[in-house]
């Protein structure tokens, strides 16, 4: 299966399928030196299959987890290209979650200028989400995606294999941003995944609706001054959360959560059940007040108010403005219930 993006004058293809790793360089026509960033929560065998078939692989590997998208990392990747001779015409290939895609595409965006950028996602959440779009970043001053590039990949492979490793929390929290798109976009996905029996029969399917989204909104919106902001429901209070929580809870759990803030009541008991279907959580342990000093630093703010997100129908969307002090508010109203 694939799908082709357009981005301003750049065009990909997201190729998604089973057994796929090993064919990466094949199908990418991939030559030249190939840096494999990963994590060390990834199966080794994973950059090893997307090594096969290529001439000049050198592998650089980060400690698991969001704690790993800092400047410290950004700067050892970019240290070991230049003592390894990496020109302009090489490659970087982020093979792992969020975290790899997101700290090496700004590598590959910033490393004389910008390299060939290769995404091969192996979770869930990275596979619908940030997989395609071109959001590169790292966090800064304890901000999340602070400092950070637009710099669209040149090919994806999806391997809906490397869903078999990941552990149920993973896995939950990416489907929750399924869930986001499906509540803003598609009726026919949020049902999907209200009603389906077998995940792992649906999963390819789900993740093609979901990128047919995510693909059609960039196309229309690649630097977020318009449609784009619609997939950042729930991420204004779900990235405070996650900040404030860091690490206890989970990027998509934080997402869940932040959706319940700015959705109907007919929309709220509706992602309750999806959420209870798939172990998400429904409430956390965190203090809408100290959530304030990370909302206030959100990169959607204008002026005083944040732009923000509303369901207020599955399958719709609608954009508003809040203060950080009324979006708190909010949160101790939608969790004190």
């Amino acid at each position: 299966m694939k799908i082709t993006v357009s981005e301003k004058k750049t065009e990909y293809e997201v190729v998604i399928g089973k057994g796929l790793l090993s064919s990466f360089g094949e199908r990418f026509s991939v030559s030249g030196k190939t840096l494999i960033v990963s994590d060390d929560g990834v199966p080794q065998k994973y950059a090893e299959e997307v090594a096969k078939g290529l001439k000049s692989v050198y592998k650089f590997v980060i400690p698991q987890g969001e704690g790993s998208k800092n400047l410290k990392n950004f700067s050892d990747v970019l240290a070991f290209m230049l003592e390894n001779g990496f020109e302009r015409t090489d490659n970087v290939v982020a093979v792992g979650g969020g975290v790899v895609g997101d700290l090496a595409g700004f590598v590959a965006a910033s490393y004389m200028r910008g390299v060939n950028f290769y995404n091969v996602p192996t979770t869930f959440l990275s596979e619908v989400d940030s997989s395609i779009g071109g959001k590169t970043a790292i966090d800064f001053c304890g901000v999340k995606n602070s400092v950070g590039a637009f710099y669209p990949p040149k090919g994806v492979l999806i391997d809906t294999d490397t869903l078999k490793t990941l552990g149920k929390r993973q896995l939950s929290s990416g489907i929750a941003e399924s869930v986001k798109m499906a509540a803003t976009f598609d009726k026919e996905l949020f049902s999907l995944l209200e009603n389906t029996d077998d995940f792992e029969r649906d999963a390819e399917e789900i993740i093609r609706k979901s990128l047919e989204i995510k693909k059609r909104v960039v196309e229309n919106d690649l630097k977020e001054q318009g449609l784009r902001r619609a997939l950042n429901f729930g991420h204004t209070v779900g990235h405070a959360i996650e900040s404030a929580c860091f690490p206890r809870l989970l990027h998509g759990e934080c997402v869940a959560l932040g959706m319940l803030v700015f959705s109907s009541e007919e929309v709220r008991e509706r992602l309750l059940k999806v959420y209870k279907k798939y172990s998400l959580p429904t409430f956390a342990d965190f203090s809408a007040d100290g959530l304030l000093p990370f909302i206030e630093k959100d990169k959607k703010a204008a002026g005083d108010k944040i732009n923000v997100v509303y369901c207020e129908e599955i399958g719709s969307f609608g954009f508003g403005k809040s203060t950080p002090r009324e979006i708190t508010d909010t949160v101790k109203e939608v969790f004190s219930k």
